[in-house]
Formats: structure tokens, sequence, C-alpha cells
């Protein structure tokens, strides 16, 4: 294994070959992460998502599915991930009027030998590119921000919470 001070990398061999962690022997538990991210944009856009009123139709409703959509498919996307069953998730939003900005909110859950964190970064992730898609003939200087994981528990590492 290659290690660092803080964990070990186990997405390597001993040769330092990149390979599959194999979780065959790992418990199923049930397990959750938590992610978020930002989109900023122009008040004319933000004004446009929030009253429905975007020529491409329902910007939040679309990137709803389009983050439920991408969670499924993470092991098509992200090297070395494993196919999952997932049994739940959720992708919501929050209209930050003073900002002009959309927060996104995504819940992945499964009962499974695996964690659940690049589903739901990936869901927060496709759905701040969709927003963004849906309004760039409005505001092409948007920006996407701040995806990161807020919480995810089960598993031999047991819970993790964000600080800050």
């Amino acid at each position: 294994m290659v290690e660092n001070s803080d964990s070990k990398f186990t997405h390597f061999d001993a040769e330092g070959n990149a390979v599959m962690v194999d979780v065959s022997k790992k418990d199923e538990t049930t397990r959750v992460a938590h992610a978020t991210g930002k989109i900023s944009m122009s008040k004319e856009a933000f004004e446009k998502v929030k009253s429905g009123n975007m020529s491409k139709g329902d910007v939040l409703g679309i990137a709803r599915i389009a983050g439920i959509m991408a969670a499924k498919k993470v092991d098509d996307l992200i090297p070395l991930t494993h196919p999952l069953l997932i049994t739940k998730v959720s992708v919501d939003f929050c209209l930050q009027d003073e900002d002009n900005l959309v927060e996104i909110f995504a819940t992945v859950g499964i009962c499974g030998k695996t964690g659940v964190e690049m589903e739901a970064l990936t869901a927060v992730s496709v759905a701040a590119l969709t927003i963004y898609d849906m309004c760039k003939a409005v505001d092409k200087s948007m920006v996407i921000s701040d995806i990161k994981l807020l919480k995810k528990t089960g598993g031999k590492s047991g819970t993790y919470i964000r600080q800050g």
C-alpha cells in the first residue's frame, strides 16, 4: 500500500498499480452521504430560475432529475468506483435572494459494502452543471463553487461531519 501521514490509499496495490478496492469481505451496513455545492449567477438569471421563466423550462426540476440520474451512474464516470444498488437519492435547492445563489443539497443512501460519498458529490456537481447549461443563454459568468461532503454515516470508518 502507498501511505500518507493520515491514512492508506486503498486504490493502489503494493507495486503502485491502480486497483478497485475489494469490498467482498466488508459487512453490509446502512450508509448515507450528504453533499452540497453552490452556483451563483446574475440577478436576471436568478429571477428567471426563481420564477420558473427560463426559456428552457423548469431549471430546478430538470437539475433535480439530472442529479438523481448522475448519482446512479458514478461507476460509469469515475474510475475504480463500484457499481452500487442505491436505495435513496434526493436533490434539493435553497435559493438565496441576497446573493443570487442556488445552494444544492444531495443525500444518497444505501445498504451496502461501500459508501456513497462520490454519489452525493456527483449528484451536486451534475445538478449545478445542469443549472449552468439551462441558464447560460442569460448568464455565461455563473460560478459553481464549494462542492463538498457535509456528512457521511455508516461503514467501518463511522460518522464524518464536516467542521466549519
